[in-house]
């Protein structure tokens, strides 16, 4: 019985010495990247990915691993992955608007349609999940509603994230009280406000899977 607990003490111990899959997931233009970056220059001194104002920047998912994260005393190791952006729909004529040629944004439109079932199927390889959302909007959209049945369904831990709050028009609360069952912070990745109240959180939630 002694030794049973013990075989248990160290399979957690290395469990917890394991790095975290934090996968990073959100409609288009929620601040992933911007939030991916965020953490990475601040424990790694790098950036994950580049950031633009066209929907669908990221198509594939980026990776920044064996990041290590601190906070109250408490490091936690992780491996970022920023997910491409989801959409129920991608048409290419939105790419329209930006200046794209047509043949361009019929790429650009096939390729983000690839990267939002590799960022499915990844859902069976993260660990835990930030939940990117955009202040400004209403929460309420199929793309969050069913984001967050999976990741329940497939009990991964999720934190809230209610993103861009340094918006004159953000309504974090929305967010809060459209979901209140889940970890909620509310931050600008922009400017990293509120970002320390975040790696409070993941410390706290994240956890190995298994």
């Amino acid at each position: 019985m002694v030794f049973g607990r013990f075989i248990d003490w160290i399979r957690n111990f290395f469990r917890l010495r394991q790095d975290i899959s934090l996968g990073i997931y959100g409609c288009t233009s929620v601040g992933k990247t911007t939030l991916a970056n965020r953490i990475a220059m601040d424990w790694a001194g790098e950036e994950v990915g580049k950031v633009s104002r066209i929907p669908h920047e990221t198509r594939s998912i980026q990776k920044k691993e064996k990041i290590v994260i601190e906070s109250n005393g408490k490091k936690l190791r992780i491996n970022i992955l920023d997910m491409p952006g989801l959409a129920t729909k991608v048409d290419y004529r939105k790419f329209l608007k930006y200046g794209m040629k047509e043949k361009t944004a019929k790429i650009r439109a096939k390729e983000a349609t690839q990267g939002i079932v590799e960022a499915i199927k990844w859902l069976n390889h993260v660990d835990t999940v930030l939940a990117v959302m955009d202040a400004t909007k209403d929460p309420l959209t199929q793309v969050n509603i069913t984001l967050l049945g999976n990741l329940e369904a497939k009990k991964i831990p999720v934190i809230l994230v209610a993103n861009k709050i340094d918006l004159k028009r953000a309504k974090p609360n929305n967010i809060k009280e459209a979901f209140p069952q889940y970890p909620f912070v509310e931050i600008s990745a922009l400017n990293g406000k509120n970002i320390g109240e975040l790696y409070d959180a993941i410390i706290k939630h994240a956890r190995k899977a298994g």
